[in-house]
């Protein structure tokens, strides 16, 4: 008797992917807040903009992944963090266009779907969720045998916020020379610049689980990479609410050198005071370990600043008072011919 072929028997299991569902619909709930519409199952996510109170609104859209740090949470089966930089990675772009978050929705693609592996995931995204005060509408698991290596993983997220018309961020024609920038401290690499981190991690002997040579804490090499990027949706929203950031910086791949020049005005500069850089042990110890200058740390990593507010020198101690590890970067300068100066040396 001849055996049937199935889907199953392809590579793809229907029923775990249902399991799946069920064990991450609590999950999902966990992240409802007002407008959200039905729940997990159906061909799209519903939301409800209508209850929100807005005046003139604009949705603001962001979407992206976790890169190569995804690599480090396979090889270490620690795999409840990358889904909170799924989420962060999103939130915090549309954050600097003034947007506070309304709902996220992921996508999960494995080669077999390991329904532990993929809950501990979505825990993540669903914790990064409430952090952002985000709803959870969905999603897609997608199992594709013979694309992805065994056990492993690609992750991408997309998400929806919104802002009244008239507090859209940049607001190019309110920044001026002399105003200043207030940097906000990183949690560690965020999710930028992991394929030079891991290059870095196996040049220099240490294993995932060795104890890391620059943690305090005696974490483990793993723990301390995969420790997730900051979410700064709540510090950020009531100094948005007061109107006193003319400009948003999220400091990702390309670090400050190529983040900072894309909320200028053509005529202005950042001059950037590199003695206030929150330069931590960890930085410092892939600095020297790979003996990187100055410049390649500062176009591939954020070197301890996840964000950078433009505002008026008269709001600085306001805003200070608001988010008390908020620091002066540096300040707004006439452009001569770099969008970017620095001053002194990590």
């Amino acid at each position: 008797m001849n055996t049937p072929i199935t889907y199953k028997s392809a590579g793809v299991d229907i029923d775990a992917g249902n399991d799946l569902v069920k064990k991450i619909s609590p999950l999902a709930k966990a992240t409802h807040r007002a407008g959200v519409m039905g729940g997990l199952g159906g061909f799209g996510g519903l939301f409800d903009l209508k209850p929100m109170g807005y005046t003139d609104p604009i949705l603001v859209s962001g979407t992206d992944g976790v890169g190569t740090k995804l690599k480090i949470a396979i090889d270490t089966g620690i795999h409840h963090t990358v889904g909170i930089d799924l989420v962060a990675m999103c939130v915090n772009d549309i954050l600097v266009q003034g947007a506070l978050p309304l709902f996220f929705m992921d996508y999960f693609a494995t080669s077999k779907l390991n329904v532990e592996q993929a809950q501990s995931v979505i825990s993540g995204i669903a914790d990064g969720c409430k952090q952002s005060d985000a709803a959870l509408l969905g999603g897609e698991t997608a199992e594709m045998p013979d694309f992805y290596p065994d056990g492993h993983y690609d992750l991408a997220g997309f998400c929806v916020g919104v802002t009244e018309r008239d507090d859209m961020l940049p607001k190019l024609n309110k920044i001026r020379s002399g105003d200043v920038m207030l940097g906000l401290p990183s949690s560690g690499f965020h999710s930028n610049g992991f394929s030079l981190v891991r290059k870095i991690i196996q040049t220099s002997g240490l294993s995932y689980s060795d104890i890391a040579p620059w943690s305090a804490k005696n974490m483990t090499v793993g723990e301390s990479l995969l420790t997730p990027t900051k979410i700064y949706v709540d510090m950020l929203k009531p100094v948005l609410a007061k109107k006193y950031i003319h400009a948003l910086c999220h400091i990702t791949g390309g670090g400050l050198t190529e983040n900072l020049p894309r909320i200028l005005p053509d005529d202005l500069a950042c001059a950037v005071d590199l003695k206030q850089l929150p330069l931590s042990d960890m930085f410092a110890w892939f600095k020297n370990q790979a003996h990187l200058n100055d410049a390649e740390m500062l176009k591939t990593f954020n070197c301890g600043v996840g964000m950078v507010m433009i505002i008026s020198q008269d709001n600085v101690g306001a805003v200070q008072n608001m988010i008390p590890t908020a620091f002066i970067l540096g300040h707004i300068t006439k452009r001569e011919h770099d969008a970017v100066t620095y001053t002194g040396t990590l």
